[in-house]
């Protein structure tokens, strides 16, 4: 029986038996694994970035797709690009669909045929990237819709915390983080889990500020459906033009944008 780095005993014993404060405190030493580990794949990172870009500005879009843990961290990180950048061109797809977001659906992770169809439902086209998320490297699901994107000349990118996998061997821009084994055997939606959240937050956070969605460090197209977000995007104004917080206001319940409120500034001055 294979034995993948992930699946891995930790070393540490009976957890169950330990004070709850030293468990802690060996879980949160873990997690700054995590973190180190994706640190030293940065250059990894960027290459799918700047491979990304280029069909992003030409209209193609990112999906996400993985299973279980996997899949509902990239459903996230695309839900969040609409409020953050403004953009519906990031979407994640997870084995089993939307029911599998709230409950396990666990043997959709085999259904290779599922997949092709979750991406035909999309019309994947050569414009668009698909990026497999899988900590084993070797879900079928993922794995399936790799081969198909790869067959109608899509880019590909993949993360996974395991060496030399299919994944890693089938995709143009793997992304390979070695979190190593968790506290709790095989369990990867501890360190693993922690570093593809790193790893997706970095990828559309620099894509994004690439194609133009940041100014001075700032969301300029952030969604203006809620009191927090008017008053960021108030404060933002404020910070970026110097007006009078009651001008700034009132430009802003005129343009229901603050990119737009912006570039009105600037061509005013």
């Amino acid at each position: 029986m294979s034995r993948w780095l992930t699946e891995e005993d930790s070393g540490y014993g009976a957890i169950e038996e330990w004070d709850t404060m030293v468990l802690l405190e060996v879980m949160h030493a873990e997690d700054k694994k995590a973190v180190e580990a994706v640190g030293k794949v940065l250059p990894q990172i960027a290459a799918f970035v700047d491979a990304l870009v280029p069909r992003l500005t030409a209209g193609g879009r990112l999906i996400y797709i993985g299973a279980g843990t996997s899949g509902r961290l990239g459903v996230l990180d695309a839900a969040e690009c609409l409020p953050t950048f403004g953009t519906t061109q990031v979407i994640g797809l997870i084995a089993g669909g939307e029911p599998a977001l709230r409950q396990p659906v666990e043997a959709a992770e085999d259904d290779e045929a599922a997949a092709e169809h979750d991406l035909r439902s999309l019309r994947l086209g050569e414009l668009d990237t698909v990026f497999g998320i899988s900590a084993s490297g070797r879900t079928p699901y993922v794995l399936a819709a790799l081969r198909y994107a790869r067959q109608l000349r899509a880019l590909t990118g993949g993360f996974t915390a395991n060496p030399d996998t299919p994944l890693e061997a089938l995709v143009d821009y793997p992304v390979v983080v070695l979190t190593g084994p968790e506290v709790l055997t095989g369990s990867t939606r501890l360190k693993a889990g922690t570093a593809t959240k790193l790893v997706l937050n970095m990828i559309t956070t620099s894509a994004f500020a690439r194609l133009g969605c940041v100014s001075g460090g700032r969301m300029i197209d952030l969604q203006l459906v809620n009191h927090k977000l008017w008053q960021r995007a108030l404060r933002y104004l404020c910070e970026a033009t110097n007006l009078p917080e009651a001008e700034a206001e009132a430009l802003l319940r005129k343009t229901r944008s603050l990119r737009r409120a912006m570039e009105l500034i600037r061509q005013q001055e």
